[in-house]
């Protein structure tokens, strides 16, 4: 059994929760690859320390000194030291490093410091072998990740050894430090744990899973203890704040599970993402979770005979490609087509869209609807369930929301309304109402 555990920034903040770090990771044996990522905020007036390395960079190319930025993270990682009693010797790669600010150092390798330091720490508070990500995460000229032969390179360092390893950066071929984007750290993980065939991928950060539904719309939303990776994958287009595809890609390849888990409460099952669940009969909820995104235009293009007139829709998907503004849903009916677009993208080249509509299709009528919002209800049980859909409409229209678009896909994996900005808020509280309290 191997698990491979990402902890997140906020887990790395300061010596209290480097405590909390290693006792999880101790509480099972499986954990014996840690990945982590750079220190955290420790309260919402605090720094990240990736963002102080950031500004230490800004300073360096204006010729300006970061003194004090730089021994705010000098203080942050001495202070995680010498609180856990631990012997690394910092001073030395701080030392070492701020020469090689000042002999000349790219923004990347300064700003993979952070998780570096944290790395270094943390091998040595939990008794494990530091491996460094630039030894086998590597970078193609292309700045794509050569997985073949990162993943030769980590099975073979990792083998029979308990690592920790720093998240966010590797090397390109010419041996140079590269950052993936913000965040990289669970690509970092998510990358490990493909390469070594992990059991599970475990992403430990402040949350206790994937939230129903935004916290700021609904209090105190249940978790999601189960979601597939397509319902992810969903969830995250209809806007909802998860994780990124890069890190999913990689462990949903390989058939790896996925446990998003909070340091602060470790005994809580957080949320588990897999393929797919064979036995839910106890878990009566259609929906999974809601999400959704505002500012929206509608473009309903409507002419006799429509659907069946050949090359019409590619013909009209051309036109909005040509003006580089991707269609997001498009629900369409025997004489007509909405083509659902975001309005930041549509709003300076809308009148030549809808010029050149009328020249190419010659519609019998155009109609833009703007001030609209998208929500999503997503779940792997609507599909089952008779009336999924006429009870979620039934709901809304109940609550006097009024809705302006429908769209569900083939795999009736969701169901998509649209409707006037006005009522997102009051959609979203009544889906989750309705479904899952």
């Amino acid at each position: 059994m191997l698990k491979v555990a990402k902890f997140g920034g906020s887990s790395m903040a300061d010596e209290k929760q480097f405590a909390k770090v290693r006792q999880i990771v101790q509480s099972d044996p499986a954990r014996r690859v840690v990945v982590v990522s750079a220190a955290g905020k420790r309260d919402r007036k605090d720094h990240k320390l990736t963002d102080l390395l950031y500004l230490c960079y800004a300073h360096l190319q204006y010729g300006v000194s970061c003194d004090s930025v730089f021994q705010m993270i000098s203080d942050r990682y001495t202070g995680i030291r010498d609180a856990l009693g631990l012997k690394t010797d910092i001073e030395g790669e701080l030392s070492a490093l701020r020469e090689k600010m000042d002999d000349g150092i790219s923004q990347d390798e300064l700003v993979s410091r952070g998780e570096y330091f944290s790395a270094k720490l943390m091998a040595d508070y939990l008794g494990f072998d530091f491996l460094d990500a630039k030894l086998w995460l590597k970078f193609k000229y292309d700045g794509s990740i050569d997985t073949d032969a990162s993943y030769e390179a980590l099975q073979k360092l990792a083998q029979g050894r308990s690592v920790v390893i720093p998240g966010f950066y590797g090397v390109t071929p010419d041996g140079h430090i590269r950052t993936l984007t913000r965040g990289g750290s669970d690509i970092t993980g998510a990358l490990a744990a493909a390469a070594l065939d992990a059991d599970v991928y475990e992403n430990w950060t402040d949350v206790s899973g994937i939230l129903m539904v935004d916290p700021r719309i609904v209090e105190n939303p249940l978790p999601i203890e189960h979601i597939t990776y397509s319902e992810l994958r969903e969830l995250s287009f209809a806007g909802a704040q998860v994780l990124h595809e890069a890190t999913v890609f990689p462990v949903r390849e390989k058939g790896i599970p996925l446990n998003i888990r909070n340091t602060n409460e470790p005994d809580h099952p957080g949320t588990l993402i897999m393929e797919h669940f064979d036995d839910e009969a106890d878990d009566e909820r259609i929906i999974t979770g809601i999400a959704g995104k505002k500012n929206y235009s509608i473009v309903t293009v409507a002419k006799t005979g429509l659907s069946s007139t050949v090359g019409a829709y590619r013909r009209l998907f051309e036109i909005f490609e040509n003006h580089e503004v991707s269609v997001e849903y498009a629900p369409s009916g025997i004489d007509s087509i909405s083509l659902v677009v975001q309005a930041s993208r549509v709003e300076k080249s809308i009148y030549a869209i809808l010029g050149e509509i009328q020249k190419v299709l010659k519609p019998d009528s155009i109609h833009v609807t703007e001030n609209i919002s998208i929500v999503a209800a997503v779940g792997r049980r609507m599909v089952t369930t008779p009336g999924s859909s006429g009870k979620i409409f039934a709901a809304l229209g109940k609550n006097g929301v009024n809705i302006r678009m429908i769209s569900q896909g083939p795999e009736e994996l969701n169901i998509i309304v649209g409707v006037d900005t006005k009522d997102f808020s009051t959609a979203i509280q009544v889906l989750y109402n309705s479904f899952v309290k």
